[in-house]
This record gives structure tokens, sequence and C-alpha cells, in this order.
């Protein structure tokens, strides 16, 4: 088998499931950086989130966050798009693996945010541990990302080896 180089992306596009290797790298990793634009210009802002979504519809990420925020007040009136990226901190480069992503987001009610609030806890246990945590977060808004493109980076596959996926 060649060697793949940085040249070489594998999609996944057109309404196909998102790739294995991506959905493994989104539960690998809890924090994201967000990047979005409000009256004030660029800015960006890390989260815990927890990756759930069923396999045909892809991806979902969940995140809490209050609306009050600037990223929140953005995202609420902006229509909710932001790019994202996530990866582990300290990496070397020749194994360097990370994410990136564009999509919606918007604030979760009713069954939609109980869903992704058991998702959550399922990816942060220490929440449901501590009454003081859980209920503070409880009392902020749950969020929800589904992101319409995510590309995935996996430099121990190759320099600059890229796995690609959009929502069809």
């Amino acid at each position: 088998m060649a060697e793949k180089t940085g040249a070489e992306i594998t999609n996944g596009t057109g309404g196909s499931a998102c790739p294995e290797a991506i959905r493994r790298a989104l539960d690998a990793h809890t924090t994201m950086t967000l990047a979005y634009t409000d009256e004030d210009g660029p800015q960006a802002c890390a989260v815990l989130y927890a990756a759930g979504g069923s396999a045909g519809a892809g991806p979902v990420l969940y995140f809490v966050t209050a609306t009050g925020t600037r990223h929140g007040r953005a995202l609420a009136g902006s229509g909710g798009r932001a790019a994202f990226t996530a990866q582990q901190d300290g990496q070397e480069w020749s194994g360097l693996t990370g994410l990136q992503g564009r999509g919606r987001c918007h604030v979760l009610a009713g069954a939609e945010r109980a869903a992704g609030w058991q998702a959550y806890l399922a990816r942060f246990p220490f929440v449901a541990g501590s009454e003081r945590l859980r209920g503070a977060l409880e009392r902020t808004s749950l969020w929800e990302l589904r992101p319409d493109w995510l590309r995935l980076i996996d430099n121990g596959q190759g320099f600059g080896h890229k796995e690609e996926w959009s929502r069809g």
C-alpha cells in the first residue's frame, strides 16, 4: 500500500455516514475551541463537550454555557454558526491528531435537552457526583452543535493526512 501524503483526502460526503475514525476522534476529546463572530469581531472560547448522535444522522456535540456570555449571545444572535477545533494538548507533530469543524448551534429544551443532558452526564460523571456543580449546570443552557463539515487530521497516518465528512 502506498504511503499517503497530505494531498490525499478521504471524503465522506453527500449524506454518507460519518467515518468511524472521525467519530472516535470526537469521542477521544473533551474540550473544543469554538470560534464565532459578533459586532466586536472574531472571538474564540473553550468549552467541554460530549459527543452523541446516531451514525446515520451524523454527530452532535453538547456543551453547557450561559446565553448571557459573549459567545452565548453571539451564537443565539447569528443563526448559531460556529467553527471549532478539538485536539489533545502536548502532541508531537509526527503523531498530531485533531479535528476541525463547522456547524450550527442552538439551545436545547424539553426532551431534546433531557437526551443531551444524559449524554453530557455520561461523558462527565463528576458533574452528577457533585450536587453543587450539577445544580449550577442544570440552571445553565445546554447547547447542541450539529457539525455540517468535519475534518480529521492524523499525522500518524502520514504528514498532513486528512479525512473529511460533510452532512448531505
